[in-house]
């Protein structure tokens, strides 16, 4: 049972509350995952303290080579920001895409990194963009890569009791580079993704060739998962139909799913995964030919 639930003024504040209350409190913003964990005992809190109210914690800004965004803002801020929309299609696409309407007006990105799940739409799109997350903890502040957040399945590498994740922050793109997210669903809302795909493509001067592309696949593992081969494969290797191909089929026999009443079984998410990737990298290259004018 909840005791108490605090608003915090400041971070100083809300980790200040945590350590005066020795992992008897725990960080809340939007609360749509943690809440139900809470109600199935998955997690305990006796207190929450909610940072919803630290205004610099709801706020995206862009800074000289790199975008940051606030532990507080929610997924529709994240669709609707036409910075994100312009620096980091995939991630847009990706924040659209969680739950319904009115989760979307609650739930955070960074929630959505801290539950740890491996097919969070975005923290798939997050792990593809080189993002790290920013925490603060007794007044020491650290970043971390994002894919090290997870140690497992639901296992977040924050303590949420003790550590406070102030933001994500991401690498804006160089020079002929876009990304892409792709969804596979059963339904338009409200559904698990049975596999999504989120890349990040840089392409050369002449846009016939790739210098290098990321390629993160879920849920094919304990949290997204780089298609390490196929990145490798299409680094410096030309543009066409047949090496985006071979890397499609490449991340398949990466990816490692199991069958699913909910998601599908293991051979079809295997042979249908190749197809979401070539599509999210067809897409990535579409959107840098028409970022210079070529479409």
């Amino acid at each position: 049972m909840i005791e108490e639930y605090y608003f915090a003024k400041s971070v100083s504040d809300a980790l200040f509350f945590l350590k005066e209350n020795q992992g008897q409190a725990r960080i809340i913003a939007g609360g749509t995952d943690l809440l139900l964990d809470l109600a199935d005992e998955k997690k305990h809190a006796a207190k929450l303290v909610d940072i919803t109210h630290i205004s610099e914690l709801a706020e995206i800004t862009v800074e000289e080579n790199f975008m940051r965004i606030g532990a507080a803002v929610t997924h529709t801020q994240i669709t609707r920001s036409p910075h994100i929309q312009k620096h980091f299609p995939a991630l847009a696409a990706a924040s659209g895409k969680v739950g319904s309407l009115q989760i979307r007006n609650i739930s955070t990105l960074v929630g959505n990194i801290i539950n740890a799940q491996p097919a969070a739409d975005g923290a798939v799109a997050l792990s593809a963009l080189d993002a790290r997350i920013e925490m603060m903890s007794e007044g020491s502040l650290s970043t971390l890569p994002l894919d090290d957040a997870y140690l497992g399945t639901g296992k977040s590498a924050v303590n949420s009791q003790a550590q406070l994740v102030t933001g994500v922050i991401i690498p804006l793109p160089q020079k002929n580079q876009s990304s892409a997210f792709i969804r596979l669903e059963q339904r338009k809302a409200l559904a698990l993704p049975m596999l999504n795909v989120a890349v990040n493509v840089t392409l050369d001067a002449s846009l016939e060739g790739f210098v290098r592309a990321a390629i993160v696949m879920a849920p094919v593992g304990p949290k997204p998962t780089h298609a390490m081969e196929a990145e490798a494969f299409l680094q410096n290797v030309p543009v066409t139909p047949d090496t985006i191909r071979q890397a499609a089929q490449l991340a398949a026999k990466e990816a490692n799913p199991r069958t699913s009443l909910i998601r599908g079984s293991r051979e079809y998410r295997i042979n249908v995964l190749p197809v979401l990737v070539q599509r999210a990298l067809d897409q990535a290259i579409q959107q840098i030919k028409q970022d210079n004018h070529l479409m």
